[in-house]
């Protein structure tokens, strides 16, 4: 006996026969195969006519961006890595730091968007805080 060689074993391949529903399903998808590919062309139409219009938008915006631009980015893009740096630990960390960093700093640029955006955020929370009142209320009752 070979320490080093094994004896070639015989094998062959049997492939299962198909089922009636496997044949099925073989032949329906062959026969819906022209209409599935007319619909893809149309889909990838549809969708490159939109995204160009999007992305054309924002080339523009970035080929000539107002003054100071870039900077703002930088120093807002900055605060998001700086708050990923400091959020070590839980994954809340994770969200809220960088998001909460990144809003401060594009608040110091941006402010009648930032009191904007704030004066709507209050509103739905107290809206929400208001339903929740509402909602606890309702359930002390009922007991």
């Amino acid at each position: 006996l070979s320490l080093y060689s094994s004896p070639a074993r015989e094998t062959k391949y049997v492939e299962n026969p198909q089922t009636q529903l496997e044949e099925g399903v073989s032949h329906l998808r062959h026969a819906m195969e022209p209409y599935t590919a007319w619909c893809q062309v149309q889909w990838f139409c549809i969708v490159s006519a939109l995204c160009s219009d999007l992305f054309s938008e924002g080339y523009e915006f970035l080929r000539n961006p107002p003054a100071g631009f870039y900077p703002r980015l930088g120093v807002i893009g900055f605060a998001g890595i700086v708050g990923l740096f400091l959020a070590r630990g839980s994954k809340i960390k994770k969200l809220v730091y960088p998001a909460g960093l990144m809003g401060i700093g594009a608040s110091m640029y941006y402010p009648q968007h930032a009191v904007a955006i704030g004066k709507v955020a209050g509103t739905q929370l107290y809206e929400w805080s208001l339903q929740g009142y509402i909602a606890v209320e309702s359930l002390w009752k009922d007991n």
